[in-house]
């Protein structure tokens, strides 16, 4: 559906054009996406461990109606993926919650930022419990918080998450090295 290269300026063009209000820009813009917006939601749903019954279409279409109804002024396209991949993460934290309303699920044992890195099965139940040490980072350092989502959910260069963030890629290392303590501590995952 979309082109499987679009090129960076291709997508900030499009992302400014639909920031200032040309709706035309969003119809345009998809189709260059939606390959990217579809490797991301593939990562992502294979962290779930088929705990659920989403496909990658489906995870990208609800991500993208989140992503229209945010009004963002994207910066640029590492912006808009940043913020694509929070949306993904939350449409499933979302899906997750209804799914142990309807049904008490087996308590596992914690989840480490290292495993959700590096594209290890992440269970419904931790999907709750990441999202949620998530939330409670960033109440406490919002930038180490952003710093870990980025790692964890998209695959964002060192350096592309520290254009995305303002800060040096020496930084984003110290401060993933912190926040992944904070989570894990959170979590009761270990030192």
């Amino acid at each position: 559906m979309g082109d499987p290269h679009p090129r960076p300026a291709d997508v900030t063009r499009l992302l400014e054009a639909w920031s200032g209000g040309r709706r035309e820009a969003l119809d345009r813009l998809l189709p260059v996406v939606y390959g990217e917006l579809r490797r991301m939601a593939r990562g992502q749903l294979a962290r779930a461990r088929r705990q659920h019954t989403f496909q990658p279409t489906d995870l990208v279409h609800e991500a993208f109606v989140r992503l229209v109804d945010q009004r963002v002024g994207y910066q640029n396209r590492v912006h808009f993926y940043g913020i694509a991949a929070t949306c993904m993460r939350r449409v499933l934290a979302d899906y997750a919650r209804r799914r142990k309303a309807q049904k008490r699920p087996q308590i596992e044992p914690g989840v480490e930022p290292d495993q959700v890195e590096r594209g290890q099965a992440v269970s419904i139940d931790r999907i709750i419990a990441l999202d949620e040490a998530l939330e409670r980072l960033a109440k406490a350092d919002p930038r180490q918080a952003r710093i870990a989502e980025l790692r964890m959910f998209t695959d964002l260069e060192i350096t592309e998450v520290g254009a995305l963030v303002g800060v040096s890629p020496a930084t984003v290392k110290r401060e993933w090295a912190s926040a992944k303590q904070a989570l894990q501590t959170t979590l009761g995952g270990g030192a």
